[in-house]
């Protein structure tokens, strides 16, 4: 062992997370599901609902069985849903390829969607306790912090050389509890903007600590202004509820359902008459809402519309429902589209309720 693995694995056994519900057994399965959830996501975050995803598919063949839409309602509001789209392929996958088992070999456990080598790492230590390095964002602050590595980890160079690290410290034994503990260090010590230097068992020998310069590491990627995009999302309200639609598969929100949307400033009549042949009344605008992702930033114009037709105007459809917000069905929907679906419910219930007074 490297002094590293052993100071770290010393430190683990008094102050490591061993009572995460994903530590409790060495079922696959199990820990395929919070190492999905657990990228760029906090633990505390997680735990909730990796509680609720395992309580309702407790097997991989439950996950395979299940529809697409029930999978992505359970993962509304923790972000990144090609991770939830991804969790359900790869259950189908391994239900017909595999016989419903993981591989235990890297390689094959590498070709699955949505699992990386870091990942497949992670799930092959903690479930067969098979020695391979990781590399999450935590294990690089600590490598480039303990070695003072320059250079931005995105760079294929700078990643290869943290490879090689990651390899040099994990050690031939209690491979599970130092992959454990090196994701628990950099979680709890060595965080990105308030490391804990004094509570470091790695400090002594800690070169960006003997430096004075640890917020330094890792070299943060280069600087680029977010852009700003634009939509108007209309909400089509009938007798029966508002009209939502399925996403394509692809691009941001992918599978999830939402709102019709058009350009800002769009004629939002003669574009909602050519795509579904309703006639729509738009009403006044509410308040803008930003949504932000990784490489932008999204303005929303949410814009009440009353529909004009006879009845419901079009019929429901695989891709397209009169969500009735007053009875949410199980269906995935994008954070914005959720917070403005309660906003209707709070907003028409209110409604409804004076109009019952006044009968």
């Amino acid at each position: 062992m490297t002094d590293l693995s052993v100071r770290l694995l010393s430190w683990y056994d008094q102050h490591g997370r061993k009572d995460l519900p994903w530590r409790r057994d060495h079922d696959p399965y199990r820990i395929w599901v919070s190492e999905i959830m657990l990228q760029q996501t906090q633990v505390v975050t997680v735990i909730p609902y990796y509680q609720r995803f395992v309580k309702r598919f407790p097997t991989v063949q439950t996950l395979a069985a299940a529809p697409l839409d029930e999978v992505l309602h359970l993962w509304t509001g923790l972000g990144y849903y090609a991770r939830g789209r991804n969790l359900h392929k790869t259950a189908k996958l391994l239900v017909d390829q595999y016989r419903g088992e993981f591989p235990r070999e890297i390689d094959s456990m590498c070709q699955l969607p949505g699992i990386g080598r870091s990942t497949a790492g992670a799930i092959l230590a903690f479930a067969h306790g098979q020695r391979h390095p990781i590399l999450d964002g935590n294990v690089k602050r600590i490598l480039t912090r303990y070695h003072r590595v320059s250079g931005w980890p995105g760079r294929r160079a700078v990643e290869q050389q943290l490879w090689a690290l990651a390899e040099r410290h994990t050690p031939d034994t209690r491979i599970a509890d130092y992959t454990q503990a090196v994701m628990d260090l950099g979680a709890t010590i060595c965080r990105r903007a308030d490391p804990h230097c004094v509570a470091c068992p790695l400090r002594r020998h800690c070169a960006a600590h003997r430096c004075g310069d640890p917020h330094a590491f890792p070299t943060r990627a280069p600087q680029r202004a977010k852009p700003a995009k634009a939509v108007s999302m209309v909400m089509i309200r009938n007798s029966g509820g508002f009209l939502l639609e399925r996403r394509p598969t692809r691009g941001i929100w992918g599978g999830l359902w939402g709102f019709p949307e058009c350009a800002p400033g769009a004629d939002i009549p003669a574009i909602i008459k050519a795509r579904y042949g309703m006639s729509v009344a738009p009403e006044p605008c509410w308040e803008p809402i930003r949504h932000s992702f990784t490489h932008f930033h999204l303005h929303i114009t949410p814009v009440p519309a009353k529909l004009l037709t006879n009845g419901c105007g079009i019929m429901e459809t695989a891709d397209l429902v009169w969500y009735k917000v007053h009875y949410p069905d199980e269906r995935g929907l994008a954070a914005p589209v959720k917070f403005l679906l309660k906003k209707l419910s709070k907003t028409y219930g209110a409604q409804r309720k004076l109009y019952q007074a006044r009968s």
